[in-house]
């Protein structure tokens, strides 16, 4: 059992584990959406270089993400993609394997975590437990008990409202 299960089980969390070849892009997800139930998320790692700030962003799979938009979103001036080093200073994470149970993982608390609401208010979603031969599906239920645990606010977005 991997660390995030064992969080997960630790808190009462239930969840439906799935296993599968290595998955590295959203193409390649898409293919197991037919054998893993619920929706798949996204996540993007993206940093605003001139303040520093850290973000989390989860969003359905289908959906693109504006990073204008979202800079806005956040209150910063421009964003641009974390650099591998940095995800795996910060989430002992490689790219690929990321989702938002690496929040676990990050000690300095200093990522801002924030999720579309089509992928929030889903009755069923579905992240890798931080590798990605893996994904966990959880109802809705359980993913917000999940994010009631983790020490992070969670900031709703609604992409489709802009």
């Amino acid at each position: 059992m991997n660390p995030v299960e064992q969080f997960l089980q630790s808190h009462n969390i239930t969840y439906t584990p799935y296993s599968h070849p290595a998955v590295f892009t959203c193409e390649q997800a898409e293919h197991f959406h037919g054998v893993v139930p619920g929706m798949i998320g996204k996540n993007l790692f993206l940093i605003d270089r001139k303040s520093g700030r850290i973000f989390l962003f989860v969003l359905p799979i289908h959906k693109r993400a504006d990073l204008k938009f979202l800079a806005k979103e956040f209150g910063v001036a421009k964003l641009s993609f974390w650099s591998p080093e940095l995800l795996l200073e910060k989430m002992w994470l490689e790219p690929g394997s990321v989702s938002p149970f690496g929040l676990i993982n990050n000690k300095d608390k200093d990522i801002e975590f924030y999720i579309d609401a089509e992928i929030y208010n889903a009755e069923l979603v579905n992240f890798h437990p931080n590798i990605n031969t893996a994904s966990l599906s959880l109802t809705r239920e359980m993913f917000h008990k999940y994010l009631e645990i983790i020490p992070y606010v969670v900031h709703v977005v609604d992409l489709d409202s802009k």
